[in-house]
């Protein structure tokens, strides 16, 4: 949630999570995780009112930026309109089909963005469904969202998110970026992570959407064991084959223990 606030002349909107990032020393940090080269296609999620963009535009061979808010595609337009590298495309994210931006097959897009807190999770899995065309991600998000897409087994922050995430993904968390750093100021801290899509799944299974809705299951009930939150899945002779105990439960369970799992039920079904 945001406070409903004039920034630049420009409304920010509750509808669209807009929190825009003013604080120069964040700013220069971002850029500078992001590195951008002049080889880079680059693609931006809500540029808002430009605050990074335009260190972007000046360092990527080619930035293309995605937004939704109508208002500010006028106002991007004319600060960016000197550029010709850059291009905007109003649009809703969630809905946008990035492999469009390939100029070439084979190359690979590098994705940045502050994205809007109640977007983000399924937004990040509507990109990891385009990988493919993905080398990496730079992504403002909010803290706790970061540290889920980072959380190891047992702790408190892991969970569907994390599995699905690491599956897909190196992810790591940067920095923290607090509230004073975006006009208007969020309710919570900000933090940004760096993701980068594995070039070869490290323990493949063959069907990734029974991968989700095992782990998804698994997780429903995260108090439950695995013997109650998995029955549909699993029998007591899986569970020995797996070599996990049936009661333990969902966050103590690894990655790779999730994909053995999968595997199980996988060989069991031919």
């Amino acid at each position: 949630m945001v406070n409903s606030k004039v920034v630049q002349g420009h409304q920010a909107r509750k509808r669209f999570g807009q929190n825009f990032l003013s604080d120069d020393f964040y700013i220069s940090r971002i850029v500078e995780s992001i590195g951008a080269q002049e080889s880079d296609h680059l693609v931006e999620i809500g540029p808002g009112l430009g605050a990074i963009t335009e260190h972007l535009v000046t360092k990527a061979g080619k930035l293309d930026v995605v937004e939704l808010d109508r208002d500010l595609i006028p106002r991007l337009e004319k600060k960016f309109a000197e550029h010709n590298n850059f291009t905007i495309h109003q649009s809703d994210a969630l809905k946008f089909d990035f492999t469009q931006l390939q100029a070439q097959p084979g190359e690979k897009l590098r994705i940045v963005g502050n994205l809007p807190y109640n977007i983000s999770t399924p937004l990040i899995f509507h990109l990891l469904r385009q990988r493919h065309v993905i080398q990496d991600m730079y992504f403002m998000l909010q803290k706790e969202v970061v540290e889920r897409l980072c959380a190891a087994p047992a702790t408190k922050q892991y969970g569907r998110l994390s599995v699905m995430a690491q599956y897909y993904c190196q992810a790591a968390m940067l920095f923290i970026v607090p509230p004073g750093a975006f006009s208007p100021a969020p309710k919570v801290d900000s933090a940004i992570v760096c993701l980068k899509p594995y070039k070869t799944i490290k323990n493949p299974v063959n069907d990734t959407d029974l991968l989700a809705k095992v782990v998804t299951a698994a997780f429903n009930q995260r108090r439950k064991t695995i013997r109650n939150s998995l029955k549909d899945w699993l029998s007591a002779d899986d569970f020995e084959t797996v070599g996990i105990s049936p009661t333990e439960r969902a966050e103590r369970l690894s990655l790779d223990d999730f994909i053995n799992i999968c595997k199980t039920i996988e060989n069991r079904d031919f």
